[in-house]
């Protein structure tokens, strides 16, 4: 009888503990004033799931806040560091813009500054891609700085890394990062073998136990390649043999542009500030940014955003430019998951007369996101937006054209995590050569791709409807 009630007695405690710890962390996530609809969606998980919330909320809605994860002070202290005001004398003068406040709202919450006379090439393939990064790795005189989420040990990634040790028993100074989420699955062998020939190889936010819990939500999905400090390369393309092969369903499709040119001090910015933040160490020697002639005719601007800063800078950029748009807006992204702000911009654009169309893939990789994506679509085309339906395979593509004047590629997905959670990285384009080459990009592939009509999605299954809006109740945490 005794033991039965110590049993009891136990039970009771544990429960209430448990309610306890349930109450606390719902009054957390209030206390903490984020965005509504977030904070609702974390309230109503963990009333009516409250063991699965807990564990969700433990690993993925803690909010640390973000500056004791990378130090604040670091990144100003590279954001004004001596080589910034080099920069600025090299800079092209915004006033001389027409599309000046997308430039200066850039530059003056991103210190993102504008350069002129690049050279621009898309590569719209992985091959195209691969080859075009090889053959700049072969050429290397100084130094390689590459930083991809993703950089896997398979045909593909032992190609890259076997030309990088290459490169580095030459003399030439090597530097690697990657994501330590988007990498899991990678063997530490495959990294050491770089490390063994003294190439600096580092991981992105490790994310370890017991402080697992402060990191796993903060990944870096930056993809970016310096080379010489003269040729750089940004999109969408992660080093892996799917990006060449494909998936069972088709292609991958993508976006990646190289870039020779003043506009790669942006891009060695980024990847010194990233650096820092991993190794510690503060780069900011002047022959990591050498003296440039013009290399073409590209106008680019590189822009970061972190969750780490006050604001969501490329977000807010994004909606400047789909209000600033008067003739078209046209966007590629593999996951459309919005945040309000982004889907009311889109409506009000369609709405006004704008010529919105919005290109994603039939399947994706995600099956739960694309959930998600579809149960955006009805209310979008009821307001005028295009949606297109990519047949050939999967769309890993961002890419986003308006009006002949601006154009921007990079690792930014419509969605989220994108916006709030990941380190991101775009080029920003304001010459018409460059917007047209990218517009063109988005109009080749349309043509393998399926308007959605209005009438016949309607009259989709009911089943398909509840599924789709139940996971859009999850979207602010996919």
């Amino acid at each position: 009888m005794i033991g039965g009630l110590f049993d009891s007695v136990f039970s009771t405690a544990v429960s209430l503990l448990f309610f306890l710890t349930v109450v606390a962390t719902v009054m957390v996530v209030i206390l903490d004033n984020r965005n509504p609809f977030k904070t609702l969606v974390w309230v109503l998980v963990l009333i009516f799931l409250p063991v699965v919330g807990l564990i969700l909320y433990f690993f993925f809605g803690q909010d640390t806040r973000k500056e004791k994860l990378i130090s604040k002070k670091g990144f100003e202290r590279l954001s004004k560091y001596p080589m910034m005001e080099f920069q600025e004398q090299e800079s092209f003068p915004i006033s001389k813009l027409e599309s000046h406040s997308v430039v200066r709202f850039f530059q003056r919450i991103n210190n993102a500054l504008p350069f002129e006379g690049n050279g621009m090439d898309i590569c719209s393939d992985g091959y195209t891609m691969i080859q075009s990064l090889l053959k700049a790795i072969d050429r290397a005189k100084h130094h390689i700085h590459i930083q991809f989420y993703i950089f896997e040990d398979d045909a593909v990634g032992r190609l890259v890394r076997d030309a990088l040790m290459d490169k580095a028993r030459e003399g030439i100074e090597i530097r690697v990062l990657y994501d330590d989420v988007g990498c899991w699955k990678v063997p530490h062998a495959f990294y050491d073998e770089m490390r063994e020939v003294g190439i600096e190889t580092r991981s992105f936010l490790k994310v370890r136990f017991p402080r697992f819990t402060s990191k796993v939500n903060y990944r870096n999905h930056r993809k970016v390649v310096i080379i010489d400090g003269e040729i750089g390369f940004i999109g969408g393309m992660n080093i892996a043999e799917r990006y060449l092969k494909g998936v069972s369903w088709g292609v991958w499709k993508d976006v990646m542009i190289r870039i020779e040119g003043k506009a790669v001090y942006g891009l060695q910015t980024s990847f010194l500030v990233d650096w820092y933040a991993t190794d510690h160490s503060l780069i900011t020697s002047s022959r990591y940014f050498p003296k440039m002639e013009d290399k073409g005719r590209s106008l680019i601007q590189i822009v970061t955003s972190d969750p780490v800063g006050k604001w969501k800078d490329i977000m807010q950029g994004l909606l400047l430019v789909i209000a600033s748009a008067r003739k078209y807006i046209y966007i590629q992204t593999p996951y459309l998951l919005p945040t309000e702000s982004i889907l009311v911009a889109l409506k009000t654009a369609a709405l006004a007369g704008v010529d919105v169309r919005i290109m994603i893939p039939e399947r994706s990789d995600s099956r739960l996101v694309h959930w998600g994506t579809k149960s955006y679509l009805a209310e979008l085309m009821e307001a005028g937006v295009k949606i297109y339906s990519y047949q050939k395979g999967f769309l890993h593509s961002k890419l986003v054209v308006s009006d002949d004047t601006l154009a921007t590629v990079g690792s930014t997905n419509m969605d989220f995590r994108s916006f709030e959670h990941n380190f991101e990285v775009n080029a920003f384009m304001y010459d018409r050569i460059s917007v047209l080459m990218l517009k063109d990009v988005f109009l080749s592939d349309q043509k393998d791709a399926r308007l959605i009509q209005q009438k016949a999605w309607r009259v989709r299954p009911w089943s398909q409807k509840v599924k789709e809006s139940i996971i859009r109740l999850l979207a602010p945490l996919l």
